[in-house]
Parts: structure tokens; C-alpha cells; sequence
């Protein structure tokens, strides 16, 4: 019966994390609705329509684990890199 009772909580609390994290993803997506149009709009030359093909595509494995600074996904400017 213990176990029932655990397995109801921890249950419980996955679902619970899972549907604030919902409800955060959702506030994020209508609060940045209108810049994303914005952006969108402001895109002449296709980039970002190309950073999001870019990063549904697979990706080959790094060598090293290691990335260079251009190319780095946690570099706050590595996204800027294709604009030079």
C-alpha cells in the first residue's frame, strides 16, 4: 500500500511540474506573439526562417565536445555570426 500511495504522489508532482511548465510556455508565447511578428516581418533577406530549418535539421557530432566560438549554441552572439 505504501508504494500505491508514493507512486500516487510522485504522480501527482510530475503533472503538476508539467502543467506549470504549460502554462509558463504558453504566457512566453503570447508575450513575445508580437515581437515574433515584428522580427518576421523585418526579415527581408530569409535568416531567420533559416536558423529554424537550421535547427530542425540533424546535427553531425562534435569533435572534441568542444565548439569553436562562432559556432557555439551557448555563446550569447553565436547566432549573429551568419549576419557578417
Amino acid at each position: 500500500m505504501q508504494t500505491l500511495a508514493l507512486q500516487l504522489t510522485t504522480t501527482f508532482v510530475d503533472d503538476a511540474i508539467e502543467l506549470v511548465k504549460g502554462f509558463g510556455r504558453a504566457i512566453f508565447s503570447l508575450a513575445t506573439a508580437p515581437i515574433e511578428r515584428i522580427a518576421r516581418a523585418c526579415d527581408v533577406a530569409g535568416v531567420l526562417e533559416q536558423r529554424r530549418a537550421d535547427r530542425r535539421a540533424p546535427r553531425q557530432a562534435a569533435r572534441g565536445g568542444r565548439c569553436k566560438s562562432r559556432n557555439c549554441r551557448w555563446t550569447p552572439f553565436g547566432g549573429l555570426s551568419d549576419l557578417t
